[in-house]
């Protein structure tokens, strides 16, 4: 029987795609379900699917970016399940394009909900965290672009990025109470998440703008093997195992280590060479 059946899992972006596939790995563990998005109908097709399996689950209209709207439905599962064992903050709208071409309008669509609404999450949701029994855990989703960077995403990046510190930090914070964080690094998946990302753009800052151009870089720089695309369900296949391991990052798919590597070992470089050259400086002060 797994370590987290008969708690509670809150997953933010379960409508489709990543977020729906967690919400099923963790039902499958025995867990009920607070699936959440910003598409009501979405969430609500997500938790009727999973009571139909048995499962006990809610589906709730949230907006992340709308802290109000997340406290709301941290209410509604106080009131439903008493507490959660694990809060998956899954949100991740997209804008490609040149960074001189990302507007200021582009700039606080992504940083309002990749960023903002990732804290908002945690913040609504850490209380019932607090006084959940058994294993509790966080879960973050950065993008393997963040550990791979490259050009045409550069907006989308900087706040997987953001994250991906966030993520580190808040596992430092919250080890003295034995929360764990595990920050997921997905490559590309089989979903509808360019088109749902357009769909949530708030109209009042205007339409998000989508390139052929921009979509053929991001496809030509977007590596190699036959592990580049898969389906959500595949890409989190061992979310839940290394999660009860305390394991600090996953990654789903994707073969690029060599890259991961080499751009670590530039910082170590850096890291080496300011040590010698405060070496011979202190040196050749005679110190």
């Amino acid at each position: 029987m797994s370590a987290f059946a008969g708690g509670t899992a809150v997953v933010t972006g379960a409508g489709s795609g990543l977020g729906a596939a967690m919400a099923d790995a963790f039902a499958a563990q025995g867990m009920g379900i607070a699936a959440l998005d910003i598409n009501g109908d979405a969430a609500a097709s997500i938790a009727q699917r999973l009571e139909a399996a048995g499962t006990a689950a809610i589906g709730l209209a949230v907006d992340v970016a709308d802290r109000a709207s997340l406290d709301a439905a941290a209410d509604e599962v106080r009131g439903r399940f008493g507490s959660c064992n694990v809060v998956a903050a899954n949100v991740g709208v997209m804008q490609f394009g040149p960074l001189e071409r990302i507007t200021a309008e582009d700039w606080q669509w992504l940083l309002s909900v990749n960023v903002v609404g990732t804290a908002n999450t945690v913040n609504a949701f850490l209380p019932l965290l607090r006084v959940a029994e058994g294993p509790r855990h966080i879960v973050l989703t950065s993008s393997m672009a963040a550990l791979v960077p490259s050009p045409r995403q550069g907006a989308y990046i900087t706040t997987k990025f953001a994250i991906t510190g966030y993520g580190d930090v808040l596992r430092q914070e919250l080890a003295d109470e034995g929360i764990g964080v595990t920050t997921v690094f997905p490559s590309g998946m089989m979903t509808t998440h360019l088109e749902s990302s357009r769909a949530a753009r708030p109209r009042a800052l205007g339409e998000s703008a989508l390139r052929d151009e921009d979509l053929e870089v991001v496809v030509a720089t977007a590596g190699t093997g036959d592990d580049v695309l898969t389906t959500p369900d595949d890409a989190i296949a061992d979310l839940v195992t290394d999660m009860l391991a305390g394991e600090p990052y996953v990654v789903t798919h994707g073969s690029r280590a060599a890259e991961i590597r080499a751009r670590h070992q530039a910082i170590e470089d850096a890291h080496d060479r300011m040590r010698a050259a405060r070496d011979r400086r202190a040196s050749a002060e005679g110190r």
